[in-house]
């Protein structure tokens, strides 16, 4: 038996098959990622604020993927992706970026979420 989800129901879905919808796509205007607007997906809008605090760290920083990769222990193309809107990071990717760069990347978090555990 196969159970089909539309676009709507993917979206709505927690993990899984919920993510194969990327960030991006659920904004207003994908093309002016990280800064469009997404109005019914606060999921997205925190990977958003995300992707925002890393490309802004990276940018003051003068740092380039494959340093942000190697100070972190995340591949580059995750990083990319991150930074594009074009995936969902999980919790060990943003906790290895928080501790490799040393900042909050979470919105609201002070420090990387570790040093809080």
């Amino acid at each position: 038996m196969s159970v089909h989800f539309d676009r709507q129901e993917r979206i709505l879905m927690t993990g899984g098959r919920g993510r194969s919808v990327a960030p991006r796509e659920l904004a207003a205007d994908p093309e002016n990622w990280p800064d469009a607007v997404i109005p019914d997906h606060p999921q997205a809008r925190v990977v958003q604020a995300i992707a925002r605090s890393l490309a802004r760290h990276v940018d003051q920083e003068g740092l380039g993927l494959r340093r942000v990769a190697a100070l972190s222990g995340v591949n580059r193309q995750a990083i990319a992706n991150l930074l594009a809107g074009d995936s969902w990071p999980d919790v060990a990717t943003l906790s290895r970026l928080e501790d490799g760069l040393g900042i909050g990347l979470y919105p609201g978090s002070s420090g990387p979420g570790s040093r809080h555990c």
